[in-house]
């Protein structure tokens, strides 16, 4: 049996789940309009031209990871509006604000996060995330996340999206472990459980908050407490050592 010294995790849909913030996205588009010039469409135009288009597109990125200010400024000019950065990043920003609010923890993440720090493992979330990495620390410092990780990396900062290899690397430099002493935890059988063992890691998905079915032979726990229950993830970091 291999013993392992470090746990990465994905993000959404593995550690967090959302309900789209319709509503609050609409407020925040009605409070934008002045920013926008006097003939500014509705808010309703705005969501359904914009906002809604953006969701629809974000899973159709390849392995290189998009500047997601261009993305979104694109989306505004085919609307025909000319917005300046400045302005596009506050809008921007009001809207993660609302995404923040709308997110729910998975069951038992942060608990299973403390005991796996408890046992003496590193743990990171490594994930995909197109938006501003400031945005993104943001949230996970807001949730609780980030506190009980010793390392957060989204694709946005390193330009390469999973399964891309470059992503679990950052990760596992940070945390200064060797891909052959780490688990990867997430929902998704390319992005988390195929890219990460093509570098070396075991890999296992959740299917708490999974869409998709995990194949029959890939190795799955049904909670996240589960990872506790795993032969490689017990006892501490001086027993392991």
């Amino acid at each position: 049996m291999r013993v392992l010294n470090a746990v990465l995790f994905d993000y959404g849909l593995t550690l967090v789940t959302f309900t789209y913030p319709r509503q609050a996205l609409l407020g925040v588009l009605d409070r934008v309009r002045p920013w926008l010039g006097s003939d500014a469409p509705e808010p309703e135009t705005l969501m359904r031209t914009v906002l809604e288009p953006l969701e629809e597109e974000l899973d159709g990125f390849g392995e290189d990871e998009v500047d997601y200010m261009d993305f979104y400024e694109k989306a505004w000019l085919r609307t025909g509006l000319e917005v300046p950065r400045e302005t596009l990043w506050r809008i921007l920003d009001l809207e993660q604000q609302c995404w923040d609010r709308s997110l729910t923890l998975a069951p038992g993440a942060l608990e299973t996060l403390q005991a796996l720090r408890d046992r003496g493992l590193k743990t990171a979330v490594a994930s995909n995330a197109p938006f501003p990495p400031a945005m993104m620390r943001r949230q996970v410092q807001g949730n609780g996340i980030a506190e009980r990780v010793d390392a957060v990396v989204f694709s946005s900062e390193v330009g390469r999206r999973k399964p891309a290899p470059e992503l679990y690397q950052a990760a596992l430099d940070r945390l200064g472990v060797a891909a052959a002493e780490a688990l990867y935890v997430g929902d998704r059988f390319v992005e988390d459980y195929e890219g990460p063992r093509r570098l070396g890691m075991q890999a296992v998905l959740c299917r708490a908050l999974a869409r998709s079915p995990v194949p029959p032979e890939v190795p799955a726990i049904g909670r996240l407490e589960e990872l506790l229950e795993l032969p490689e993830l017990r006892g501490s970091g001086e027993e392991r050592s």
